[in-house]
């Protein structure tokens, strides 16, 4: 490579990625699985398909296990920009939805604090 050139990444196969944690903890400690965070999961998905932001080149609704940052759950956190949310019923899955998978507009009330983790 010469002095001067850049390296183009290649397009992400998804324009974006949302990931709900649903981790479950058997001990006691609080999780996002006791708080519905399946039932977001599957509210999201369903509103992604019906919106028709489905696919590659559109939007990928992905579980995860532990995010570490049960202090603020139920969490998911979008990429490629990394915006993390805290949500509390469908409405607030429908809102993520339009404004940011759907417009590229973050829903600044729903961010999770920074200092909260687990």
């Amino acid at each position: 490579m010469s002095c001067g050139s850049s390296v183009t990444a290649p397009a992400s196969y998804y324009q974006r990625h949302i990931f709900f944690c649903l981790n479950e903890r058997t001990n006691g400690d609080a999780c996002c699985a006791q708080q519905q965070a399946q039932a977001a999961f599957d509210h999201c998905k369903s509103q992604v398909k019906a919106a028709g932001l489905a696919g590659p080149g559109q939007v990928r609704v992905n579980k995860a296990g532990c995010l570490d940052r049960c202090a603020a759950g139920p969490v998911a956190v979008v990429y490629p920009e990394a915006v993390w949310y805290s949500y509390v019923d469908t409405d607030d899955i429908d809102e993520i939805v339009e404004s940011h998978l759907k417009n590229g507009q973050v829903v600044q009330r729903l961010l999770t604090p920074e200092y909260l983790g687990r």
